[in-house]
């Protein structure tokens, strides 16, 4: 079983003592699936930066000058904030960091391992978060997607003299309306088959089937030329020397599906 490839996280880490940003960042930048860690010395640097960058993860110091991590999610909209980690030396912070939602908190000083465990909850937050959107992608696109075409017959069952005969629609060089029944033109052969023109013409594949006037229908790929004859309307020969009318009526369909005039 392949592993899942684990995705990218961009970090900003928000805090206005130095040392303490500092051994965030080194931490962070051991972990692999980090890819990017950038950092601000104040909340209001924080804030703009969270809209610039819209970082995954952000380590928000609880306390600093003028805004603090609090005011940078009132600034910010608790909506639009990223996954959020306080980080805070007075665990009475705890509380409020819960209270606005944060993912955790780290009480200053922290060891490597609580820290470790803070970004495994993160990842599987960020994880879940993930496969969640991914999800809304794909039915987003499954309900966006044209609805299958109905499948196309790909064989006529064609039953005379007793015998019962896997006509491919591939092999048919055109169709001609004959009262109840269309005549299959089958390699300069024709035979019968119970159908009015306009249900068969429905079940067949219009990329290859083109209506050429109110009676007929010619598999495109047996045409060998036109030839014009008057008014507007030409003549198609097939490659089997068979000749049907197309009408200045059904012209348009023909171009259309050549995707040029003629």
């Amino acid at each position: 079983m392949n592993a899942r490839t684990l995705e990218p996280i961009h970090v900003l880490v928000a805090d206005d003592e130095l040392p303490a940003r500092q051994r965030l960042m080194d931490l962070l930048r051991r972990d692999d699936q980090v890819a990017s860690v950038s950092e601000a010395a104040d909340g209001e640097t924080a804030a703009e930066m969270i809209q610039k960058q819209n970082p995954d993860l952000l380590f928000l110091d609880v306390q600093m000058p003028e805004l603090d991590g609090l005011g940078v999610i009132d600034a910010i909209g608790a909506a639009q904030m990223p996954l959020t980690v306080f980080v805070t030396a007075y665990d009475q912070h705890a509380i409020r960091a819960f209270e606005a939602n944060a993912l955790d908190y780290l009480l200053k000083p922290f060891s490597d391992e609580r820290f470790e465990a803070t970004m495994a909850r993160a990842k599987a937050r960020l994880d879940e978060r993930s496969m969640k959107e991914f999800g809304q992608r794909v039915m987003k696109m499954v309900s966006a997607a044209p609805a299958s075409p109905e499948r196309r017959l790909d064989r006529l069952v064609v039953k005379a003299g007793g015998t019962t005969r896997f006509i491919r629609v591939i092999d048919i060089d055109w169709i001609e309306a004959a009262g109840v029944y269309v005549t299959l033109h089958v390699g300069g052969k024709e035979l019968l088959y119970r159908a009015a023109l306009n249900d068969l013409a429905e079940k067949l594949d219009p990329r290859r089937f083109v209506r050429v006037h109110r009676s007929a229908l010619i598999n495109i790929e047996s045409v060998l030329q036109l030839e014009p004859i008057s008014h507007g309307e030409f003549e198609a020969v097939l490659k089997n020397g068979a000749r049907t009318r197309v009408s200045r009526t059904y012209r348009v369909q023909l171009e259309k599906r050549l995707g040029q005039p003629l």
